[in-house]
């Protein structure tokens, strides 16, 4: 798969500013261009920075969309500890991470059962929390199973059909410990540059299988590279294949670093972090667990724990 600049799967995209305000496009304001990485293994940019925003409904769903899947409440997390078992980290030679706080009452994305889906790259908190997203699926580690159960980092996977049907048991294990699973297309598409009927079909295929292999609809959705979030054709197909919102992010992580959007290169409180499932052949004979270590660690070293996305999103009332 190419990126948006020709360098490779994860080239470089534009930056923007952050925002952090809800917001709802209407009418043509709501056709955006956002073209971003799914994660830029190397390159120098970013995607685009998004509040919550959403274009305006246009009616009900074309009759060709594909039947739209329930969505189901996630499962319960598991508990995650009060503090991080340091034996368990030294094992992974890392230093623990700081305590994530109780999942907040009162959730600040609350997520509606129908029309336009929202937008958004961080979750409004003073909590100093970031979140671990993984994308995709090609790297299947045993050792990142393993490293997940010492360590108790809540992650939550947007995972590419077409890339993961070969063992789909994989994401099961991880999903044992209490790890959610989300949709990133069938076939990794750059949705922008297709018909809205293969959009539709490329999450739709993807919501059905996921829904079938892991119990449950995926509640969340995130276009590969970034591209077309912010378009009205767009939205309108994840509202007709059941996903409640699109999930972008603040920084992508490489190899032994992140990049940042912050002109300051920091974390802020309910950034949303990109990895990817990767291993040898794409890290530069870096591990899936020692690029993950690295994150940790920069992660460790600004303060921040890492919290449950979920628990900071309010699903669709059923």
């Amino acid at each position: 798969m190419r990126s948006l600049d020709g360098s490779g799967e994860h080239g470089a995209v534009k930056r923007h500013g952050r925002g952090r305000t809800t917001t709802y496009a209407v009418g043509a304001m709501a056709l955006l261009t956002a073209v971003s990485g799914c994660g830029s293994g190397g390159g120098t940019g970013g995607p685009p920075a998004a509040a919550v925003s959403t274009p305006a409904d246009r009616g009900a769903a074309a009759s060709s969309a594909a039947p739209q899947q329930p969505v189901t409440p996630p499962p319960a997390p598991a508990p995650v500890p009060a503090a991080g078992d340091p034996a368990a980290w030294a094992r992974w030679n890392l230093k623990p991470l700081p305590p994530a706080p109780p999942a907040p009452a009162d959730k600040p994305v609350k997520l509606r059962r129908s029309g336009p889906v929202p937008v958004f790259s961080e979750v409004r908190t003073t909590d100093k929390v970031v979140f671990v997203t993984i994308d995709d699926g090609a790297e299947k580690d045993p050792r990142f199973v393993e490293m997940l159960t010492d360590l108790k980092v809540p992650v939550s996977m947007f995972l590419t059909r077409d890339v993961v049907k070969d063992d789909y048991g994989y994401f099961k294990r991880l999903q044992a410990l209490g790890n959610h699973v989300h949709n990133h297309t069938a076939g990794h598409a750059q949705l922008s540059k297709v018909t809205p009927e293969r959009q539709r079909s490329e999450i739709c295929d993807a919501q059905t299988a996921f829904t079938q292999q892991y119990g449950t609809a995926p509640l969340l959705f995130r276009p590969p590279y970034g591209d077309g979030a912010h378009t009205a054709a767009l939205n309108d197909a994840v509202q007709q294949c059941g996903p409640r919102a699109v999930v972008l992010w603040r920084e992508s992580m490489q190899i032994h670093d992140m990049q940042y959007q912050a002109a300051d290169k920091k974390l802020r409180p309910g950034d949303i972090v990109l990895a990817h499932f990767r291993g040898p052949k794409d890290l530069k004979g870096e591990t899936m667990t020692q690029m993950f270590g690295e994150m940790l660690a920069r992660i460790q070293e600004q303060g921040f724990a890492v919290a449950r996305l979920e628990d900071y999103i309010e699903s669709p009332a059923a």
